[in-house]
Order: C-alpha cells, then structure tokens, then sequence
C-alpha cells in the first residue's frame, strides 16, 4: 500500500464518519467533549470527584454515539468518562442544527 493508498483510505474514512454524525445528530440531546473522545449522547449523569487534593470528573452516558473513525460500532449502550482533563456538556439545539447535505 502506498502513501497515497493510505492517505486516501484515511480521507474516506473521516468523510464516511462525518458523514454518519451528519444523520445521527438529530437523534440525540446532548454532546459530549473530552480531550481524547467526542460524543453524542441522550443522557448525562455529570459528577465531580476528588480524590485526596485532586478533583476529577465521573460521567455516565447513556444511549451514546462515540466519534472515532477506527471504531467498528460507533453506538454504544453506556460510557463512563473518568479524567482529571476538562469535560463539555452541551445541549444540542435541534433547531441550530443545519449540516449542509450537499457533501459528497
């Protein structure tokens, strides 16, 4: 396989994946963002933890759509997030959702 091969395998992937939250985000309620991961979810227990002097954050998802071009199935039942990193919840507005349709 060559460079171009693989640049191109990776530039469909990534098309296909924004392709497909393109038609899930409608489905759900809240999005999610971590540093590592990006998710669309229906529910959210957000908790803050400490530990000794340190506070983390304990997130429960359910009914979630994990962003990740390598997963095989991106819809999962429940995620639990644990981080010390910094953690957005937003709550999607159905009516700012305008994705063009027109990407091919």
């Amino acid at each position: 396989m060559s460079a171009e091969d693989l640049d191109n395998y990776e530039t469909d992937a990534e098309l296909a994946l924004y392709r497909e939250y393109r038609d899930v985000i409608k489905l759900f309620t809240y999005v999610v963002e971590t540093e590592r991961r990006f998710y669309l979810a229906n529910k959210v227990d957000f908790n803050v933890r400490s530990a000794g002097q340190d506070v983390y954050f304990d997130v429960q998802l359910t009914d979630a759509w994990v962003w990740d071009v390598y997963r095989p199935s991106r819809f999962v039942t429940n995620v639990r997030i644990v981080t010390f990193k910094d953690v957005n919840v937003e709550e999607v507005q159905k009516t700012d959702i305008d994705i063009p349709d027109d990407i091919s």
